[in-house]
């Protein structure tokens, strides 16, 4: 159904750059707000409320005050469809150009880091986003709603801005040429449409790119950034009366535009043959891939044809799966469809190992994906499928900051509300129509694969079309939430008192039940074993004994397994997992059994090292693994077989070829056991019903082989600089490290733990970035990053980034002059109270993500401490002065200590004569 088409689109449409619940105690949230004048009311819908300004901007508002942070959404309906002839990708760079400033807000980046709020833009084919996720304030959401309509019609649009971003957008471009399956799905849209503008990838040719004229794109923004062309959304803890008003005030004063929205009549005429394409370039991996043209989002064979592509591609029980990677010849299979509001393409895929050949494997692929419609879906195929759908949207719905960013895309099909009418069409699709559809569109001449045979009967797939969104919901009636969760206060002191410590066997645990929506309920659960001699040639064998976990048990399957943990709504693995508080019990004993009687079946064993050997393969030539791989063993200093050895792609590879299952299953019989460990559980659940629990599954499971806890040393190793060559990839890059004699516990961690966030370690806003990015145009992305040990004093300084090979040395030289100008002059005031700023805000807003409290605690646990430790980290950070960062940092960083590793196609990166 349409969820499987979000959920597919999202990983194969180049996304580029990327319900309002009333919470109990929130008395403000359960009351309509007041209407500013002009505005009118629109349809509501569990909770989510629509309005629209005079201009023409619909609003869409849904309060939860369950935690505390608020998501801002802005959704232009215009993506790269909407582009012209010699203006491809325009729709993304102007994404990019948008975070360049407006008149009120002259350094958006910095005004973001300043508050720590989690933000990004994507570009796909319909539409345009932008999003921030921000710890809930009144003048954190006013500042963003405030920004927002700023940016909407007056953002600058400079010549000098799109001077230095197109490089950018240029190097992300490269990047995305390194990807042999991406690179091979732009070429399959290409193939596949002859007109339409699906047919062009989202990032767009690198001549439109590069000499897109600023007046194009200033018109384009002028045209399609508009009140009438957009959709705000607000969701989580805010005053909706209070936020209404607001948005009247801000965007309200934009005038409705007086232009009209240009129409597109482009219509895709049905193909008449099979087609083929084939792509050769450097790599080590083979794809054979199909594609075919199926219907928009709006026609009723789009939820027949979502059913399809499930239960075809599924990992563990799709068809392909056991047709094509149980009996060996391939090692993974994809199915996932592109979508919108126009006819889109179904992808079908599979990966293959070097040296294999492809023609069978294309011919069994072509055979099952085209008899599907001869074998109809069995009742156990819709039931899985229809259960996995159901447990997608549930978790989307129970996360208003996942769902305010996925309306995104419902939005751009023209009506939010059929992100509800698809959940509820779930019951209702049949195997016949499943069937019927794949029938119609699964066929030889609408096949992206072969060349073209003259044929008196050819075998044409009409694509029918889309009825109209007012259509398509007549008979759409919303439902009222009555789902509720508590407002849970993030703070550390209230977090210890909320949370019980206890030991069950040899487990320390950590319970904080608290109301969720929907009784949601995250575990997080730590297992030690071993000890520097008993582990020792062990590193692939325990990465393959819990890899093999889910494959198999005594009782289940691989496929029964992954049927028991969607019935139970298990997302995750065994050891960090989300579900129900009424699954919880089951759903720990589940885990316990996994983990205590994996079974290890021969033939999934097989699979995963096919799949792992391709994987490496495939990585050995990356200009990321190349430079990696080189540091790692510059700075190794442990000897062969010790577990902390650093292994190279090659050792790696060697071992995984020589690897035996037996080996496999004598690790999980000699170190497997709950004797050492932590376990946290947050959410909506019974102390002691499931303490009653944690004991019955893991006390008296204990590990065989003695255990202690393996330290982290540094050793002193001479600066290395190496130039690594990468033959035929478009993006390079630059990584650097040093070691550091550093403790979390040392007053000087906090310290630079500040300057390494103003220095690097900012999402976009940081020296580096504002250098290499900003300034020069030379990367795409970039950063630093400073670690320091728990019980050792293993600390390191790192600073990585891509470019396009034949910036790298101007890439190198920049990094190094920001490094030493800011080691020289120091950090200024402001860029401390915003590093400080951010830095805070991030950390509450985490502590109000059930998982990641979870995974605190375990951590908190294991280093025999509570959050009191973080609350007096956050202390220190506060009290942090200008001069005692400035010293830290050049106490600890000096530019001669380096080691530098860069790798990019030296025939890019010559100088040309």
């Amino acid at each position: 159904m349409n969820r499987s088409r979000l959920k597919q689109a999202a990983a194969a449409s180049i996304l580029l750059c990327g319900l309002s619940f009333v919470a109990t105690g929130s008395a403000w949230a359960a009351a309509a707000p007041a209407l500013p004048a002009g505005v009118v009311k629109g349809p509501s819908v569990e909770g989510i409320t629509e309005y629209r300004l005079p201009n023409g901007l619909k609003v869409l508002l849904f309060p939860d005050a369950s935690k505390p942070t608020v998501t801002v959404n802005v959704t232009y309906l215009v993506g790269s469809r909407h582009e012209n002839y010699g203006e491809t990708g325009m729709a993304h760079l102007l994404e990019h150009l948008m975070f360049k400033g407006s008149p009120k807000n002259k350094s958006i980046p910095q005004e973001f880091a300043n508050r720590g709020m989690d933000f990004n833009g994507t570009t796909a084919n319909d539409r345009t986003n932008y999003f921030e996720v921000f710890q809930a304030s009144p003048e954190n959401l006013k500042w963003a709603l405030d920004m927002e309509a700023d940016r909407m019609t007056r953002s600058f649009i400079s010549r000098k801005d799109l001077d230095s971003e197109m490089t950018v957008v240029r190097n992300e471009y490269e990047s995305g040429e390194n990807s042999p399956f991406g690179v091979l799905l732009k070429r399959m849209q290409s193939v596949a449409y002859d007109w339409h503008a699906y047919g062009r990838s989202t990032i767009g040719n690198r001549s439109d790119i590069e000499n897109v004229k600023i007046e194009n794109l200033q018109a384009f923004y002028k045209t399609y950034y508009q009140p009438d062309n957009a959709v705000l959304l607000v969701a989580g803890k805010f005053n909706p009366a209070q936020t209404l008003s607001w948005i009247t005030r801000s965007f309200g004063a934009i005038p409705k535009p007086k232009r009209t929205l240009p129409p597109f009549w482009t219509v895709e005429p049905t193909q008449d043959g099979e087609r083929s394409f084939t792509v050769r370039r450097k790599g080590d991996v083979q794809i054979v891939a199909l594609g075919y043209k199926i219907p928009s989002a709006l026609q009723a064979d789009s939820d027949a044809l979502s059913f399809m592509s499930e239960i075809l591609g599924d990992e563990a029980s799709g068809r392909l799966h056991k047709q094509l990677v149980e009996s060996g010849k391939a090692a993974q299979v994809y199915s996932f469809g592109i979508t919108g509001y126009a006819p889109g393409l179904q992808i079908i895929a599979a990966t293959v190992k070097a040296g294999q050949p492809l023609e069978p494997v294309r011919a069994a692929l072509i055979e099952a994906v085209e008899s599907f419609a001869k074998t109809p879906p069995t009742e156990e195929e819709m039931e899985r499928a229809r259960r996995n759908f159901a447990n997608s949207i549930e978790k989307e719905l129970n996360d208003p900051q996942q769902v305010g960013v996925a309306l995104s895309e419902d939005i751009a099909l023209g009506d939010w509300r059929l992100l509800f009418r698809d959940r509820d069409a779930l019951a209702s699709v049949t195997s016949r129509q499943v069937a019927d559809a794949a029938a119609r569109y699964l066929k030889r001449d609408n096949r992206v694969v072969g060349e073209f045979i003259p044929d008196d009967h050819p075998q044409r797939a009409e694509i029918p079309a889309a009825p109209s969104v007012a259509e398509v919901m007549k008979d759409f009636k919303g439902k009222e939430s009555v789902l509720t969760s508590e407002v849970f206060d993030p703070s550390q002191d209230n977090i210890n008192a909320r949370t019980e410590i206890k030991t069950i066997g040899g487990l320390k645990v950590a319970l904080l039940p608290k109301k969720n929506r929907g009784e949601a309920v995250s575990v997080d659960l730590a297992l030690h074993w071993g000890d520097e001699k008993n582990l020792r040639n062990t590193q692939v064998i325990s990465e393959f004994a819990n890899e093999m976990l889910m494959r198999g048990t005594s009782k289940y399957t691989r496929e029964q397994l992954a049927d028991a943990f969607s019935k139970l709504k298990i997302s995750g693995s065994p050891y960090h997992f989300q579900t129900t508080g009424p699954n919880l019990d089951a759903a720990l004993r589940l885990v316990a059994h996994v983990l205590k009687e994996a079974s290890f079946p021969r033939s999934e064993f097989e699979q995963l090292r096919q799949q792992m050997i391709v994987g490496l393969e495939f990585s050995r030539s990356e200009p990321q693994t190349l430079a990696t791989d080189a540091l790692d063993r510059h700075f190794n200093h442990y000897p062969q077989g010790d577990v902390r050895n650093a292994l190279s792609v090659d050792e790696r590879l060697a071992a995984v070829k020589a690897l035996k299952l037996e080996d496999v299953m004598a690790f999980h019989r000699e170190f497997y056991g709950a004797s050492h460990g932590e376990l946290a559980i947050v959410g909506d659940f019974d102390k002691a019903a499931i303490s009653k629990t944690i004991d019955e599954s893991f006390s008296g499971w204990n590990s065989k082989a003695a255990y202690q806890r393996l330290t982290d040393t540094n050793a002193d190793t001479q600066p290395l600089h190496v130039v690594l060559n990468a033959p035929d990839k478009e993006n390079g890059f630059y990584t650097a490290r040093m070691n550091l004699d550093l403790n979390q516990n040392d007053p000087d961690y906090p310290l630079l733990d500040l300057a390494n966030t103003i220095f690097g370690g900012g999402a976009m806003k940081s020296r580096m970035m504002d250098r290499i990015r900003q300034k020069d145009g030379l990367s795409y992305g970039g950063g630093s990053g400073i670690s320091a040990g728990e019980d050792d004093r293993a600390g390191q300084f790192g600073m990585s980034a891509i470019a396009a090979p034949q910036n790298l040395k101007k890439l190198e030289s920049a990094v190094r002059e920001e490094l030493e100008r800011a080691l020289k002059d120091g950090f200024m005031q402001a860029e401390l109270d915003g590093a400080k700023s951010g830095l805070l805000q991030q950390r509450s807003q985490s502590r109000a993500q059930d998982n990641v409290l979870a995974a605190g605690w375990t951590r908190n646990l294991y280093n025999n401490r509570t959050y009191a430790w973080s609350k007096d980290y956050e202390a220190k950070l506060k009290a942090a002065t200008l001069a005692q960062v400035n010293a830290a940092f050049r106490k600890a960083i000096d530019p001669s200590k380096l080691s530098i590793a860069i790798a990019g196609d030296h025939a890019k990166g010559a100088p040309k004569p």
